[in-house]
C-alpha cells in the first residue's frame, strides 16, 4: 500500500493506493469512525484496475480540524479532492461514506462511473429537517478518530429531497442508464427515498453491484 497526501482546508488527507493497476479506478469510501483497510477487500478482489481508499477529515491517517465543524458537504468536498486526483472513478461507501458516495456521483457526476451504497456506520445521519440541537463539546484529541466527527457527522442534517436531488443530478450527467446501486440493508428515511429514484438498482451483493460498473 502506498499513501498520497492531498491537502484540504489545511488538513492532510491520506489517500491510500491498495492495489496499482492499469484500468478503471476504484474508490472505497469508509464508515463513520472507520479508517480505510490495510488491503485491497474480498469483494474488490476482481476489480479490473486500480483500488484507492481516502480516509475522511478526521479519520486514519488524515489530519483533523481543531473544535469541529464536521459537514457532509466537508467530506464531500475530501472526496472530491480524490476524484480530482484520480480521475474518472467508481466509488464504493460504506455508512456514512455511503451518503458522502451519493453526493460525490452527483456532483461529479461526469467523474465518477457509478456509485455502489452499503451498509456500515453512520448509514442514518441526523434529523431530516431543520431542528435546534445542543451544543456538544468534546475533548481535543491528537490522534484519529475526532470526537467531534463522531458527535458531528452522527447527527448531519439529510433531508431526503436533497439526497435524492443528488440522484437526479447523477441520472443527468453520468451517462448511465443506473448510475446508483443500493446494497445496503439498512434503509433510513434518505436512503428510502434515494431506492425510489429512476436510475437506482438494489442488489444483494457487494460483488455482483461492483461488476456492474466493472
Amino acid at each position: 500500500m502506498s499513501t498520497t497526501f492531498l491537502t484540504h482546508n489545511k488538513v492532510e488527507l491520506a489517500l491510500h493506493t491498495l492495489r496499482a493497476a492499469d484500468g478503471p479506478n476504484l474508490l472505497l469510501l469508509h464508515g463513520l469512525g472507520e479508517a480505510s483497510p490495510d488491503a485491497v477487500p474480498r469483494f474488490a478482489q476482481c476489480w479490473p484496475g486500480a483500488v484507492h481508499a481516502l480516509d475522511f477529515t478526521g479519520h486514519g491517517a488524515s489530519g483533523l480540524p481543531i473544535g469541529g465543524g464536521y459537514t457532509a458537504e466537508m467530506l464531500l468536498a475530501d472526496a472530491d479532492m480524490a476524484v480530482r486526483e484520480l480521475g474518472h472513478v467508481t466509488v464504493v461507501g460504506r455508512g456514512l461514506g455511503a451518503y458522502i458516495g451519493l453526493l460525490i456521483g452527483g456532483a461529479r457526476a461526469t467523474a465518477v462511473r457509478g456509485v455502489v451504497l452499503a451498509d456500515g456506520p453512520g448509514m442514518s445521519g441526523g434529523p431530516t429537517s431543520p431542528t435546534s440541537q445542543p451544543v456538544v463539546t468534546a475533548d481535543a484529541v491528537d490522534s484519529t478518530p475526532d470526537p467531534y466527527a463522531i458527535l458531528e457527522l452522527g447527527r448531519d442534517l439529510r433531508p431526503p429531497d436533497y439526497a435524492t436531488t443528488f440522484v437526479r443530478l447523477a441520472n443527468e450527467g453520468s451517462g448511465l442508464d443506473e448510475p446508483i446501486t443500493v446494497t445496503a440493508k439498512f434503509r433510513p428515511r434518505w436512503l428510502r427515498a434515494v431506492v425510489d429514484e429512476p436510475g437506482v438498482r438494489e442488489m444483494s451483493s457487494l460483488t455482483d453491484a461492483l461488476a456492474r460498473y466493472a
